[in-house]
Formats: structure tokens, C-alpha cells, sequence
């Protein structure tokens, strides 16, 4: 099991300033789907439903952002561009439009060959790369440096990645940070695109592109694996620098501590980023959060929550990476409205319930039992807790995040023992520290009242706090005042000259620039109409430039 680390959208905003500035280097997406008969017509609901599905998460997230630009190609009988690079927020409408065009394809009929569609895959390629060249060099942040290439296919992955190889061995791929090849297949059929390891190595070793990882991965053909290979988008690419400086004591003499350097990745999505589906994930930090938002009077107590149990669960098939937020303590009631009767029985029940789930090392899942319906129609949405036993009696509830949100990760479990050195390292180092049985928190001091009382204190104005300090002063026989003791008076004016300078740079707007104007127009279009008919792209060669086609007032938007 992995730590838990507080998500991106909490209330921390050390940690929100930290995820904010590691999110500025995420790479451009380009997602081309190879659509060829007859496997499309095997693929193609489930490809479509997972994209439409992430599209509609990756859009309403809030925060910074994971994905700056997208754009979606198709490859059938002939290659088109059905999104150039757009931004994700905002566009969901736009978006949903291109995934049913997606799936619209035809999936019957036949093809002239795989080179055929090799050669289409490796044009989509060289398209998009001078296309996010294009982009970028026409924005004025030029934040996004690089493109990252995700191809979907159902023919073998390897012969995919052989033909790309070839096909772009000559070509300009400086801005392409990584190129992915997915295979979509059933489960029986991976084995029928394996091989030794030894032509691996060889393939590695002839591969085309110095500095540039080229992979390819097999996922089974559902919706729930296909959503995974695209929810990686969503996590921290940057890798330019290490996240986390773990320092241990030096075991030496030496002042210096001893530094891991860690990285850091999302386990899941914080609901807190989903504004627009806030019952998805309950907070818990208080019990008024907990309760469900209801129409009442002033003088009405709110309904209680009420939560099933669904299932029983293995204390150590728990991952802590997949709970997140603040835990609620759960005792027995003590309303007055119950008789002792009844009380008791409770209690009993509740005893019960604690001494079984801690003797047998249990744990139980709960889920919300008659969420409201949503404004927009729907069902709603169900979130999920875990109720764990504790000594006390007493139960913890804690959130458990859901499919929806959830990250993919790889968690490694190493069978060989450590390096002996790296060992002995360690456990020096350990030794330095003083040990505890027992976690006290009122031992821990975080200077977070030295932090409020200076800023109490800076927010006060100084002449009303003299006049405090003046008045707890003992009281003398009056005589005459010096100049020296009196306190100087600010000038009545000299407070408006502030407000009014301050108020009036506040007034001041900026200058509309060219690219936010043009995003902005970009945004307000919504999804093109169905009966539109899409031109096929002419697209150009890496040896052979072709002249620049004229520009037109819709295709600048699309760029933009």
C-alpha cells in the first residue's frame, strides 16, 4: 500500500500552488484513431463511449490545467483532421460533436492493404507535428514545447510500430516528446503479437527517433481499460525537476542531512475539481458538509444521511491512496428523543458491530442509499465511504473515491532485498531519531499562532491599537503635554489619495489581446452542424513543402 497525499483541489494552498506550477509543462495531446474495416466495426462503440466519457471529465475539471491542447484524427478510407488543437475547457459540446462523427465511420467494407493504412498513419503523424508547430508558434505564451502522439489501432502493435519506424525515419520529430502506440484486442488474442525478447532488444536498438520513447501498449477491448490509457493524460508530466526532498538524519557526525529525492504521482481525482457534480464526493471535514443539502425552515434540523452497506472488505485489501479527505468519528447516538429502550438496543448494536469488524479485521463499504436528483434529469450520483473499526468504540468513516475518478498506477512489489550498503545507510540514519509508541498531536507545533497574531496585528490600524495601549495604562495626574508624547495624526486626506490611486488602477482594464480574443471566439462556437460535409486535408511531406493554402476566417479559430 502507498501513502495518501492530500489532492490537488484541497484546502491546502501550499499544495495547490505546488500542483499549479508542476501542471505548466504539460505536453500537447494528439489522439489518432485508425478506423480500417473490419476491426472498427468491433471497436468502435467502445472507443467512442470511453473517449466521450474521459471528454466529459477531463472538460469540468478545475484547477490547472492537465491537458492545453487537443486534436483528434481519424484514419479509414482516407485520413482526416475531425478537431484541430483546441483547449478542453469550455468545449465539451464541440467535442461531443467530433466523437460522434468518430462514430459515424462505417465499419463494413474493405481496405487496399495495411500498407495503405500505414502510410495514412504515418501522414496523420507528420500532420499533427506541423500543425502543434504551427499552433505554437502563433501563440504568444508558448508554454507547450512539446506533443505527445497517441495512436489507436487494432492490427498487431509491433508491425504498427515497425511501419511508423520506417515511415518516419527521415522526418522532423524535434517537437514529439512521445509517441504511443495502443492496441485494442481481446484478451485471448495478445499472445498472437508477442516476441522474443531478444528481437526486442533489436528493435529498440534500430529505433528511429534519438530522444524521443516510442511504446506500445495492449488493453483489453472495454470501455474501463480504454478510459485508463486515456485518464493518463490527466497526471503530471513535467519531469523536469523531482517533486519531494525527503531528509534523514545524517548517521555521521556530519551536519548535513542525508536527501531522497522522490517523485510524486495522483492517485485519483479530487472530487473538490468537479464543481458541477459536488454530491459525487461528500465532504467530510465537518458533519454540516456531511449531511445532505436540503429545503427547510430555520427552526428544521437537517435529515440524517443514510448509507447501505454493500460489502464486507479485507482490512488489508484497503490501498490508502484510494481514500481521501478528512475521516468523521462515528459513536452510538445519544438523542434525547430516543427512550432508554430503544438506546440501549442501539448501543448494543453499535458495540457489537466495532468488536466484529476489529476481531475479524474487516472493513465495511458504504454507499449513499436515495441520492437527490440532479437539476439536469439524471439519477444522480452515489458516492461511496469505508467504515473501519478503531479501539475505541468508535468507527472512522472515510470517502473512497469511485471508477470515474480514478488515476491509473503501477504499483511495483520488489521480492529482493535492498542493497546492503543502501541498508545500512538507512538504518543509521533511523537510528538518529528519537522513537514514540504513541503519536501525540498536542506535541507538534506549527507556529500557526505566531502566524494569526501577526497577521491580527498587521490588519489592525495602528492608531485605534495606540489608543488600547493608552487606555490599560494606569491613570496619572494630567499636566501638560509635550509634542514628543503626543502620537503623530495621519492627515484625513492621505487615506482618500490611496483609496482613490488604488481604486483607480483597480478600474484600469487591460488591452484585449489577439490570441485571448481569438480563444474567446474560438470557446463560443458550438459543435458544427451534422449535415456539414468534411473536406478531406491535403497534407504535406516532410521533404516537400507545399505552399501555405489561404487562411480563412473559421480555420484561424479552429487553430486557435
Amino acid at each position: 500500500m502507498d501513502n495518501r497525499k492530500r489532492p490537488a483541489g484541497s484546502s491546502n494552498s501550499g499544495s495547490l500552488v505546488f500542483w499549479s506550477s508542476s501542471f505548466q509543462r504539460q505536453p500537447a495531446r494528439v489522439l489518432i484513431v485508425e478506423a480500417l474495416p473490419p476491426w472498427w466495426s468491433q471497436t468502435c462503440t467502445v472507443l467512442c463511449d470511453a473517449l466521450d466519457n474521459f471528454l466529459s471529465l477531463a472538460c469540468s475539471l478545475d484547477g490547472p490545467c492537465r491537458i492545453p491542447l487537443l486534436s483528434l484524427y481519424a484514419v479509414s478510407r482516407q485520413q482526416e483532421c475531425l478537431l484541430p488543437f483546441v483547449q478542453l475547457r469550455g468545449n465539451f459540446a464541440r467535442l461531443h460533436s467530433c466523437v460522434e462523427e468518430l462514430r459515424s465511420i462505417p465499419g463494413e467494407g474493405c481496405i487496399r492493404g495495411a500498407a495503405r493504412g500505414g502510410d495514412l498513419l504515418r501522414q496523420a503523424v507528420l500532420d499533427s507535428l506541423q500543425q502543434f508547430r504551427h499552433t505554437n508558434a502563433g501563440s504568444q505564451t508558448r508554454n507547450n514545447l512539446s506533443v505527445e502522439v497517441t495512436v489507436v489501432t487494432s492490427q498487431p502493435g509491433r508491425g504498427t510500430v515497425h511501419q511508423l519506424e520506417r515511415g518516419l525515419r527521415d522526418a522532423d520529430l524535434m517537437s514529439l516528446k512521445r509517441l504511443l502506440v495502443v492496441q485494442i484486442d481481446s484478451a485471448g488474442d495478445w499472445a498472437q503479437d508477442t516476441s522474443s525478447p531478444e528481437a526486442s532488444h533489436s528493435d529498440t536498438e534500430d529505433s528511429l527517433m534519438l530522444g524521443t520513447e516510442v511504446d506500445l501498449q495492449q488493453v483489453e477491448n472495454s470501455v474501463v481499460a480504454v478510459e485508463m490509457v486515456l485518464k493518463a493524460w490527466l497526471q503530471e508530466r513535467g519531469g523536469d525537476r523531482e517533486h519531494l526532498h525527503l531528509l534523514l538524519p545524517s548517521p555521521l557526525d556530519d551536519l548535513i542531512p542525508v536527501c531522497v529525492k522522490c517523485d510524486m504521482q495522483e492517485r485519483q481525482i479530487s472530487p473538490a475539481l468537479i464543481p458541477v457534480a459536488s454530491s459525487l464526493g461528500v465532504k467530510t471535514e465537518s458533519v454540516q458538509d456531511f449531511l445532505p443539502a436540503t429545503k427547510m425552515s430555520a427552526n428544521q434540523s437537517p435529515p440524517p444521511q443514510r448509507l447501505k452497506a454493500i460489502k464486507v472488505l479485507r482490512a488489508d485489501g484497503v490501498c490508502e491512496s484510494v481514500l481521501y479527505g478528512l475521516p468523521l468519528v462515528i459513536r452510538p447516538t445519544t438523542c434525547w428523543q430516543l427512550d432508554w429502550d430503544e438506546m440501549e438496543t442501539n448501543h448494543g448494536l453499535f458495540h457489537a458491530l466495532c468488536h466484529t469488524l476489529r476481531s475479524r479485521d474487516l472493513f465495511l463499504l458504504l454507499q449513499v442509499e436515495s441520492p437527490q436528483k440532479s437539476t439536469a434529469g439524471g439519477s444522480g450520483v452515489y458516492p461511496h465511504y469505508v467504515l473501519q473499526p478503531s479501539p475505541s468504540l468508535s468507527l472512522l468513516l472515510r470517502p473512497v473515491v469511485s471508477r470515474e475518478l480514478l488515476l491509473p498506477v503501477s504499483l511495483p512489489v520488489s521480492a529482493q532485498d535492498p542493497p546492503p550498503n543502501a541498508m545500512q545507510t538507512v538504518q543509521r540514519c533511523l537510528s538518529q531519531l528519537d522513537e514514540e509508541f504513541v503519536l501525540n498531536p498536542l506535541s507538534l507545533n506549527s507556529n500557526l499562532y505566531q502566524l494569526l497574531r501577526n497577521a491580527g496585528l498587521l490588519s489592525q490600524p495602528r492608531y485605534p491599537y495606540r489608543l488600547q495601549q493608552a487606555a490599560a495604562q494606569p491613570q496619572t495626574v494630567e499636566g501638560p503635554k509635550s509634542s514628543a508624547s503626543r502620537q503623530p495624526r495621519r492627515p484625513q486626506n492621505q487615506g482618500r489619495q490611496l483609496g482613490t490611486s488604488s481604486k483607480m488602477r483597480a478600474t484600469v482594464a487591460p488591452l484585449p489581446s489577439s490570441s485571448s480574443s481569438s480563444a474567446s471566439s474560438s470557446s463560443s462556437l458550438g459543435p458544427p452542424p451534422a449535415n456539414v460535409i468534411r473536406p478531406a486535408l491535403s497534407f504535406l511531406s516532410s521533404s516537400r513543402r507545399a505552399p501555405a493554402p489561404a487562411r480563412h476566417e473559421d480555420d484561424s479559430d479552429d487553430e486557435n
